[in-house]
């Protein structure tokens, strides 16, 4: 193993976009950052790309949304839940105030990169990549004072574990994931690439798809001219499935989301191309431990339903910077202090995992009563202050999460 490195102030394991942008606002208050990665490089497939206008507020007030949007992105203005040809529901985002009137698909190594950009300008500023986190330091009181990651030795008064739902630093930590099968489905991925003469992908909402008896599907447009599909399942019945053999899926693709029949016949040509999230939601039975707290999918997990993923880690950044702020320069870094993070954020996390639920028995129920109330519920509701409402919690989140006018770009 290499010689320690020099000591950071905070050590972010993970970098999303909820570690860098957690990054970024420590180095413009001035401490001293390291962020371990475990990939080799950020342009990779991500599954998750839709950005909420919560998100896109705090990027922007930080200035990087201009700059990775510039590299690409399309702009998505409604979100539709569709049976056959039959509305059953219509979110439209320009109900909301501008400029934050859409939800956004952003490549993820676009904005990546973006964050990536500022950090890089700060000299407190490390960034490693390609490195797996496999022990935390520990000093005589069991207190955790960094990582240990392939090669390196990170020291570093608090340790964050921004490394995703299936948290590496939690394992260490011996934190229990607090798993819970909320939604009892999976969810299979895939892209494809329809032909120039399609449209552009720009026009396209974001939309659920319900057929009869069926199983349904998300699709919306991603940049360049891509669609993401996702098709869902019942909770690890994938097997089910792939046993009869790849063009058993195909069929079953085709029959899900006909309009693109032709292309899955064309472009899905092996089960790699196909990509099997599991579907679940959890909230870790703790968040901090003395020297180390969990932030975004480590401490929470929520299904790909209503696209929170992305903005609530961006929004626990802005939480917690303050609170490091203090840990680092008043050396308060026990549990205890840490802990106060999560007693922040609960409220805003119960709140979402409750709609997502909400959101669940919407778009993927099923029987003839519901399918019949549905669409006139909605129709109603919509005119309503309660669909504004809910439409702002969707979009913003907990709307008192501000990023602090002194770390403003500009």
């Amino acid at each position: 193993m290499t010689a320690a490195q020099e000591r950071a102030d905070v050590c972010v394991v993970g970098a999303g976009p909820g570690g860098l942008t957690l990054a970024l606002l420590l180095l413009r208050s001035g401490l001293r950052v390291t962020v371990v990665e475990k990939s080799r490089s950020q342009d990779r497939d991500f599954r998750g790309e839709i950005l909420q206008p919560g998100a896109m507020a705090v990027l922007d007030r930080l200035g990087v949304l201009a700059g990775a949007r510039a590299a690409g992105g399309h702009e998505h203005s409604r979100f539709r839940l569709l049976e056959r040809d039959r509305v059953l529901l219509d979110v439209d985002y320009r109900a909301l105030p501008a400029p934050y009137d859409h939800l956004l698909s952003l490549p993820q190594p676009h904005l990546l990169a973006g964050l990536r950009l500022h950090c890089d300008a700060f000299e407190g500023f490390r960034y490693f990549e390609g490195h797996r986190v496999n022990g935390l330091l520990r000093d005589g009181q069991g207190r955790v004072t960094g990582v240990t990651a392939d090669d390196l030795t990170v020291p570093a008064r608090v340790v964050v574990g921004a490394d995703g739902r299936f948290s590496k630093v939690r394992r260490l930590a011996g934190i229990g994931a607090g798993r819970t099968e909320a939604f009892d489905q999976d969810v299979l991925w895939f892209k494809l690439t329809p032909p120039a003469d399609a449209g552009p992908p720009r026009s396209w909402d974001v939309r659920v798809l319900r057929s009869e008896g069926g199983s349904p599907v998300l699709v919306y447009g991603s940049w360049p001219d891509r669609v993401q599909v996702g098709w869902t399942l019942p909770h690890q019945g994938y097997r089910d499935v792939v046993r009869h053999g790849l063009d058993h899926v195909k069929e079953q693709l085709a029959r899900a989301v006909p309009e693109y029949a032709g292309l899955i016949g064309e472009q899905i040509t092996s089960l790699r191309d196909l990509t099997l999230l599991d579907v679940f939601s959890g909230r870790a039975e703790r968040w901090a431990a003395d020297g180390l707290v969990l932030m975004g999918d480590a401490a929470h997990t929520h299904s790909p339903i209503g696209a929170q993923g992305i903005n609530l880690a961006v929004q626990d950044a802005v939480v917690l910077h303050p609170l490091l702020v203090e840990a680092v320069t008043q050396d308060r870094t026990s549990a205890a202090f840490l802990s106060r993070f999560e007693e922040r954020r609960a409220p805003d996390i119960a709140a979402v995992m409750r709609l997502q639920e909400m959101q669940s028995r919407t778009m993927l129920g099923s029987g003839g009563l519901v399918g019949r109330i549905r669409p006139r519920l909605a129709a109603v509701v919509k005119h309503t202050p309660v669909y504004r409402k809910i439409l702002r919690t969707i979009a913003f989140g907990n709307p008192s999460v501000q990023v602090a006018e002194h770390l403003l770009t500009g």
